[in-house]
């Protein structure tokens, strides 16, 4: 199966070395945006001093784009579609309506992210109803301490506490078999450090992959600290060195997200 996502994968980002892909603007929902089909919806939040990090935007567009057609290429998930041919994909606010149409949502650094507590209300409610949160892109103890501070207004420690996912959790086998959580750096930093990994240094050696589960076992909230997943999608065709080295892994545990949280 990862021999098939290697050449699929290859396979269109050769077309998009060639194309030289530009985004647009923001997309929020609309009243057709939701109709029954995947959608990639990204959470916009406010940014703070005194967190680390830079801000909701980061990997924004192509990562969803570009995840969004890996999962419809490689898996059954149908994705909602819209008339240009590109995947609906969807930026909304933590006290948006529309995130209760979004089985999953993501947050890319959240090292800076600031959650109010009328935010904190509606996300708790969310979770708890049945969604399902991935936080990626943050580095260093800092940013760490950070998040796990916002996130507690949500989800409080002493109910909800943080633990690391076991390599035997459901999430590593949704399709793929993923044995190692993948350390993907920003390209920018790859190719600035001549081929380095720990945008951090000596603080950001080990990635990992922690969650917040209910009572029930079921995940609500995955964190992938010490690397940055989303920019192995949105970059995939910026080098082909950096899509073979980092591509095919963030595809991979990206598309095992998906299947276990629109599954579970």
């Amino acid at each position: 199966m990862v021999a098939v996502l290697v050449i699929v994968c290859t396979a269109v980002a050769t077309a998009q070395f060639r194309r030289g892909n530009r985004f647009r603007s923001i997309r929020t929902p609309t009243a057709d945006t939701f109709q029954g089909s995947f959608n990639f919806c990204r959470i916009m939040f406010t940014s703070i001093r005194g967190g680390y990090g830079g801000n909701w935007s980061v990997d924004y567009p192509r990562a969803d784009v570009n995840l969004s057609i890996r999962a419809a290429e490689l898996t059954k998930l149908r994705v909602t579609i819209q008339p240009t041919g590109e995947p609906e994909h969807v930026v909304i606010s933590l006290t948006d309506d529309a995130l209760f149409q979004c089985p999953f949502v993501m947050m890319t650094e959240v090292g800076s992210a600031y959650i109010a507590p009328d935010e904190a209300d509606r996300l708790r409610e969310y979770l708890q109803k049945g969604g399902f949160l991935w936080a990626d892109d943050f580095w260093g103890t800092h940013a760490w301490e950070h998040w796990t501070r916002e996130l507690s207004k949500v989800l409080p420690p002493h109910e909800y506490p943080v633990k690391d996912l076991p390599r035997d959790h459901p999430l590593f086998r949704a399709q793929f078999e993923i044995t190692r959580v993948p350390q993907i750096p920003s390209i920018n930093f790859w190719m600035g450090s001549g081929g380095g990994t720990s945008e951090q240094f000596g603080d950001s050696e080990e990635p990992t992959a922690r969650g917040i589960s209910d009572k029930g076992g079921r995940l609500l909230v995955l964190m992938t600290h010490n690397t940055d997943v989303g920019d192995s999608w949105e970059r995939e065709a910026d080098d082909p060195d950096y899509f073979y080295r980092f591509s095919v892994d963030g595809y991979a545990l990206g598309i095992n997200v998906l299947l276990y949280a629109l599954t579970h």
